[in-house]
């Protein structure tokens, strides 16, 4: 499947970040990224979303966890996914939240089996909406279908 051609910010793609659409402490993550994000380095887009639907990564089916992709749209984009994920994105952030990202020196299987252990209680823990709260006017200028 061909991937849907991402918006036009530069050569180098954009960076996206997938999440659970439904997911209140996804949400969360999005709106603690959407704050940080001064140089609005990211983008957004639901798991549930057309753009996600696009991205032949060879993903597992089904996958619930966050998703982030550098360079989506280009050749040379990067998935990472569960912690990874949020330490590439937190690194992409910069300034303080790139010394949060040397995190990475913490073995992956350990990461991920707290990245897992969270994700598998996290509508129990923290709720689940409906279905895709409305974003802000600024924070839809960087949310993909």
């Amino acid at each position: 499947m061909a991937e849907t051609p991402a918006p036009d910010r530069d050569e180098a793609g954009v960076n996206v970040v997938f999440f659970d659409g439904v997911c209140a402490l996804c949400h969360g993550s999005v709106s603690f990224f959407l704050r940080r994000d001064r140089r609005r380095v990211l983008s957004f887009a639901p798991l549930q979303g057309e753009t996600f639907a696009a991205l032949d990564a060879g993903l597992e089916d089904g996958l619930d966890s966050m998703v982030y992709v550098r360079g989506y749209g280009t050749d040379r984009r990067e998935v990472s996914v569960r912690s990874e994920a949020v330490l590439r994105i937190l690194r992409d952030l910069g300034g303080f939240w790139r010394i949060v990202s040397w995190l990475r020196i913490v073995p992956r299987p350990l990461r991920d089996a707290v990245y897992d252990l969270v994700a598998r209680h996290r509508y129990r823990w923290f709720g689940r909406y409906d279905e895709c709260r409305l974003p802000t006017p600024r924070q839809k200028e960087q949310l993909l279908p």
